[in-house]
């Protein structure tokens, strides 16, 4: 018995990843952003996928691509930043234009009538405007089509063998005339640390490293053969350049530490005046993060947040895609890192935007066993 899924504001394609790792089919992907579809379509060749603002998106469209074919799941992760800031002299938060994009995902829901969907999303959503929005989310799907059994938790990303301490909220429907009710995955009790997630990779300092490296010694541990199951070479394991005055300020920091802690000798200096310390401190810039234990969220601005637990630099794209657990054989396109005026996600924002791979996976699993156990 096998299904498919349709990916909505897939990015890079964790979420992808994840349910095809549990034998889900994607038989359509969507993201605006230019680098995620060459990310996209380059790791997943065999899936449709539309590059469009999905405000625009009609149904036709899709069908043309699929085939006419309807998927079992639709998955995704709209952002709903609009709800915390809901303006309360409109009548419903639905006509607040800055939650459009989380009723593109419901509309979807609407054409199809999946047997069930998933949504993920930031742990803060549960606490927007004192719950009123998780609320107006629940009773939207609640009500989509022939109606949805909906449930939702907060799930951690280290549970499920993530070498990340990420927590998100997961929101799982499945449609009323089914008669389920939705259930999380067990966590797995293995925990994975950064050191026996990156520790095999080729050894370089700042400003050495390439887009194709060859590895340099063999996997040391179970997570680490996982990751290069399929995967010959070592791929965006490049390190940024760094000034010497950066390298000497990473050095001076310890584990659990960051730059406000070095602040007195190693703080920024304001622009135009390198003889005056700026007033301006930022206590998540230059972490240095401990090698034996899972990693804090890897967000889209971890090229600067954090520092190599042994090493005088920061992350390369892939230590990050490894502590958001991308196989090797999984590989980012695009540029490494942008400037501001650049179109397109950088392979660093494309893989901190991205759901883990072994949570989706997880995930996956949990709504396949209970499809099967359904006979669905």
């Amino acid at each position: 018995m096998s299904y498919t899924s349709i990916d909505l504001f897939s990015g890079c394609g964790g979420m992808t990843l994840g349910f095809k790792n549990a034998g889900v089919h994607s038989i359509f992907a969507s993201d605006i952003d230019e680098n995620c579809e060459l990310t996209f379509t380059h790791n997943f060749p065999g899936t449709p996928f539309l590059r469009k603002d999905i405000t625009t998106i009609t149904k036709e469209e899709v069908d043309a691509l699929t085939n006419g074919e309807t998927p079992d799941i639709i998955i995704g992760g709209p952002p709903c930043q609009g709800f915390s800031l809901a303006n309360k002299r409109r009548n419903t938060i639905k006509d607040d234009p800055r939650n459009k994009l989380f009723y593109q995902f419901v509309k979807f829901i609407e054409w199809y009538q999946p047997k069930v969907f998933v949504m993920e999303n930031v742990k803060g959503l549960l606490s927007m405007k004192n719950g009123e929005v998780i609320k107006t989310i629940v009773e939207a799907f609640s009500k989509t089509g022939i109606g949805y059994t909906v449930d939702k938790q907060v799930l951690k990303a280290s549970d499920y063998g993530v070498p990340q301490s990420r927590e998100r909220v997961i929101i799982i429907g499945y449609r009323n005339d089914l008669n389920i009710k939705p259930s999380f995955p067990t966590p797995t009790g293995i925990t994975v640390t950064v050191d026996e997630a990156i520790s095999d990779l080729p050894l370089i300092h700042a400003c050495e490293g390439a887009e194709v490296l060859e590895y340099t010694m063999a996997p040391q541990n179970s997570y680490q053969r996982m990751m290069r199951a399929n995967s010959k070479q070592c791929k965006n394991h490049a390190a940024m350049k760094h000034t010497q005055r950066l390298i000497q300020r990473f050095h001076a920091i310890k584990a659990g530490q960051s730059l406000v802690d070095v602040w007195e000798e190693h703080g920024s200096v304001k622009r135009g005046d390198p003889s005056q310390k700026s007033e301006i401190k930022f206590s998540q810039n230059n972490q240095r993060v401990f090698g034996d234990r899972p990693a804090p969220t890897i967000a889209a601005s971890f090229q600067s947040n954090f520092i190599h637990p042994h090493l005088d630099r920061n992350f390369t794209a892939r230590e990050g895609a490894r502590l958001q657990s991308f196989p090797d054989s999984f590989e980012f396109m695009g540029m490494r890192t942008k400037m501001s005026w650049e179109k397109g996600l950088s392979q660093y924002q494309q893989i901190g935007n991205a759901v883990p791979v072994l949570l989706a996976q997880a995930i996956a699993e949990e709504v396949v066993k209970t499809l099967k156990e359904h006979n669905l």
